[in-house]
């Protein structure tokens, strides 16, 4: 029994089971998924691109569904879309890219894909090759685009970090928004999460029962001021709670505009992800056999040392972890051979800003800076961007790949840098800040 961490929004108490994929596919017809799933894809009524329709096919292919969109008159270059965690049930769904880019895609003459994936749960692998299948399966039926770009959003951003390494100089450019790009050290923080603030508190339990959620996490936030802690509220949190807020603001991105606030709306979500592990678990049914806290270092360490105090985990699949192949949960390195241009909320804390600070370490190590450029949006929700954010996004990464002009961007890795108070005002879109979208207004108005 150990902690159980699923990288999903939509993940709380999962009890279901996903098929082996690879174990049935050589027995399973190409136009059929996988043994225990089901499809479902309603037809896709095409768009009206400068008045005229849209051509859509949809379809099964290895396994997976898919849906293609061709514009009236196409452009030759092709978008891919990786979609995020789906949950771990047995139906397999696909659907057009978000915020607003299906239509602006097609206006401007790129044809987009998308595959639900072979298989559900936290499977990186069944993204990477399904968006390759489908790739391919558009030059098959529609011609071999001269271009290919792949946009994706949260594991979607792992799919595309992957996907770049294990295929180098297939897609030309990506976008991945609020994307796990710092890979197993998301489930490393969902473990941190749990132990620090069960050894603040004085209260444990880890490994978790199935009572943890119930009865052990409100004594752990009780202890530690955070029961009644609302955005926008008064600060209920005492000495210990105070400093658990600051562990885990340091551990997802360190101190930045709307810390504060954005704590206090996630504060209690962490604790959903933490359940008993399940016998057998896949590493797409269970992700956290790779997390492990030995050798990390919490800031502040006072007035409680937690280094010192804190329960230390060892990752319980170290192989796995290790591995540099195409698992379900694999490594990026931060080796892009293309253009790669990210957005990221803020105040995320459910797949937080640090993976794009992990991110931009590694790709820099490399010496590959010069082929990313990132962008912080100031906003808490996980993946709440605007049309605009996303749009001008896009837009300016078909330049930087189409006309060699590297776009502009945030510096992602200088603490002081990311703690000013206009940090993230400068592609956040000011419209939606005064329509008070979404969680714009926990932040302060940018000057």
């Amino acid at each position: 029994m150990r902690v159980r961490s699923l990288a999903a929004l939509a993940a709380l108490v999962l009890a279901s089971v996903v098929p082996t994929s690879a174990a049935h596919a050589d027995r399973v017809p190409d136009d059929q998924p996988l043994p225990g799933y089901t499809i479902d894809n309603p037809p896709l009524a095409p768009v009206l691109v400068h008045g005229k329709p849209s051509r859509v096919l949809q379809g099964v292919h290895r396994h997976a569904a898919y849906d293609i969109e061709v514009p009236p008159h196409w452009n030759g270059k092709l978008a891919l879309y990786a979609h995020g965690y789906a949950g771990q049930g047995f139906v397999l769904t696909v659907g057009p890219p978000p915020f607003g880019l299906r239509q602006r895609l097609l206006d401007q003459g790129y044809a987009w894909a998308a595959s639900s994936y072979y298989d559900n749960g936290y499977d990186v692998r069944a993204g990477v090759l399904s968006t390759r299948d489908v790739a391919e399966l558009f030059a098959d039926k529609v011609g071999r685009p001269k271009q290919r770009i792949i946009a994706g959003v949260s594991m979607g951003g792992h799919v595309i970090g992957r996907s770049l390494e294990q295929f180098p100089g297939y897609y030309d450019g990506a976008l991945p928004m609020c994307g796990v790009l710092g890979d197993d050290e998301l489930f490393d923080f969902f473990l941190d999460y749990n132990v620090v603030a069960q050894d603040l508190s004085g209260i444990r339990e880890y490994p978790v029962t199935d009572q943890y959620a119930t009865v052990t996490v409100p004594k752990i936030e009780a202890a530690l001021g955070l029961t009644g802690l609302r955005p926008g509220g008064p600060d209920t949190t005492n000495e210990r709670g105070k400093q658990f807020r600051s562990v885990v603001i340091n551990r997802t991105g360190g101190k930045r505009p709307g810390d504060v606030q954005s704590f206090a709306v996630w504060k209690d979500f962490p604790f959903t992800l933490a359940t008993p592990e399940p016998p057998d678990a896949t590493l797409a049914e269970y992700p956290a056999q790779l997390s492990t806290n030995l050798f990390t270092r919490y800031e502040p360490n006072e007035p409680v040392n937690v280094n010192a105090t804190v329960q230390r985990v060892r990752a319980a699949n170290l192989p796995a972890r290790l591995s540099n192949r195409l698992s379900q949960v694999p490594r990026i390195n931060g080796r892009p051979t293309v253009p790669v241009l990210s957005l990221h909320g803020l105040g995320d804390m459910f797949v937080p800003f640090s993976m794009e600070q992990i991110y931009a370490k590694e790709v820099a190590r490399n010496r590959r800076s010069g082929l990313l450029v990132q962008r912080a949006i100031r906003t808490t929700q996980h993946c709440e961007f605007s049309n605009v954010e996303a749009g001008t996004a896009w837009d300016d990464l078909v330049r930087w790949i189409d006309r060699g002009r590297r776009p502009a961007g945030d510096v992602t890795t200088k603490p002081s840098v990311v703690a000013r108070p206009d940090y993230g005002c400068r592609f956040s879109d000011p419209a939606a800040y005064a329509a008070g979208t979404g969680t714009r207004r926990l932040f302060p108005a940018c000057p």
